[in-house]
């Protein structure tokens, strides 16, 4: 008692008007600012990363069950993979275009949530071809549009805030689908190490489809549909021919080009460890490993660096930094080569993964929806550019010359965005 009585003591004196004595705030509340103290904000960065886990729970392991546990061949794998990025950029598009004229994004983020659920789990509880690509095409491609519908309503709900806090604000949600991209597939392949069977990965990634809708149910603040003026001058077809409209496309081209070198350097990277650098399998994960977490550290430090300087000045700066990476890593020739090239990488990477959102959305700044369908736009289109890419690459020179070739083809796209947005302030 005598030392509860000597605290009270000191407490009294620190303290004369025997207030809790204030301590500094965690050191982490330091670096993030005010914004994500928004109700919205915060759980959709809870349900983003629900959404990243599903991802990162069956990706990796997607074509191991496809074609060797469900007996799907090598050309109709690579055709449906297509097929559903092709479903889910247009549902994104028309689901996003329905959300601007409703002036709410709740009920079809719950309503996409479903086709989440059902999607992996048919494939966990019905294991067949049929089942496979019923989800493949259909279920999950629905599910992804909660991507672009989650970060427009981000959007939406910082529309009235400082540029520089809409960055950031998106730099953060961004930075929880690479956190689960950081804990996720290693936590599944730890689980699954004694299994017979990937196909678990499956009812992960449904369970987490759920988390996503309970989240959104029980936790994000509801909304009234808006009767915004901006949203409904246009025709709902009229809305969409804006997506193709000549001001946005030929954006939307530059960004791609750009994000088609991370596309590049995912399909390479494994090859390059692999062979001229003579590493091991082991290496790329590893590698992999150590890039995402520094994306998740340094997509924050390009949040706040969208304070100081323009999106634009922002994306530029870090096109550079993954070019120079992506120029040294088609020189590779030791595994401790690729491994100190990883700061480079991650540096840069985060730039080109979280900066782009933004630039997005601003194209179509009055309509957050149809805007933030530009994101799987662009996921689309690079994807496709990185496939030409690869394949130019490949049937003219090896993987280190597809490396650089994949830089060139990230430097036209920075030409391109600085020839049309370089001397604006987004």
């Amino acid at each position: 008692m005598a030392g509860f009585g000597l605290a009270s003591n000191l407490l009294r004196r620190l303290d004369p008007h025997r207030r809790l004595i204030s301590f500094p705030r965690p050191i982490m509340t330091r670096f993030l600012p005010d914004v994500f103290r928004n109700p919205t904000v915060r759980v959709s960065m809870l349900a983003i990363f629900a959404f990243g886990f599903a991802g990162a729970a069956t990706s990796p392991y997607q074509a191991v069950i496809a074609i060797r546990e469900l007996g799907l061949s090598n050309g109709l794998y690579s055709a449906l993979i297509f097929a559903a990025a092709a479903v889910n950029v247009t549902v994104s598009i028309l689901l996003g275009n329905l959300a601007d004229r409703l002036g709410e994004f709740r009920r079809l983020m719950l309503s996409v949530a479903v086709f989440g659920i059902f999607g992996y789990g048919a494939v966990y509880v019905f294991p067949a071809q049929a089942t496979f690509v019923l989800s493949a095409l259909l279920l999950l491609p629905i599910y992804n549009a909660l991507n672009s519908l989650l970060f427009a309503n981000v959007r939406a709900t910082t529309n009235g805030m400082p540029r520089g806090d809409v960055a950031t604000v998106n730099s953060g949600v961004r930075a929880m689908i690479s956190l689960s991209w950081v804990l996720v597939p290693g936590l599944v392949g730890i689980l699954l190490s004694r299994s017979t069977s990937m196909l678990p990965a499956y009812l992960f990634a449904s369970l987490a489809c759920l988390v996503c809708l309970c989240l959104i149910a029980a936790f994000l603040p509801r909304q009234s549909g808006t009767d915004n003026a901006a949203t409904h001058h246009l025709s709902y077809l009229a809305a969409l021919a804006e997506v193709i409209s000549p001001r946005v496309f030929v954006r939307v081209i530059a960004v791609a080009l750009i994000s088609s070198t991370l596309h590049v350097n995912g399909a390479i990277l494994p090859l390059i460890v692999t062979g001229p650098a003579h590493g091991t399998v082991g290496d790329i994960g590893i590698l992999v490993g150590i890039v995402a977490l520094l994306e998740v550290v340094f997509i924050v430090v390009w949040g706040r660096a969208q304070r100081i300087m323009s999106h634009v000045t922002a994306l530029a700066i870090g096109t550079i930094i993954y070019v120079v990476y992506l120029l040294l890593l088609g020189f590779a020739s030791a595994p401790w080569h690729v491994y100190a090239l990883t700061l480079i990488s991650g540096v840069g990477a985060a730039a080109l993964i979280s900066i782009p959102i933004t630039y997005l959305q601003d194209l179509i700044a009055e309509r957050p929806g149809l805007g933030s369908a530009l994101i799987s736009v662009n996921i689309f289109v690079s994807a496709g550019l990185s496939a030409l890419l690869f394949a130019i690459g490949t049937g003219v020179s090896g993987y280190s010359g597809t490396a650089i070739i994949g830089a060139a083809a990230g430097l036209c796209g920075l030409f391109l965005l600085l020839f049309f947005d370089g001397d604006k302030r987004r």
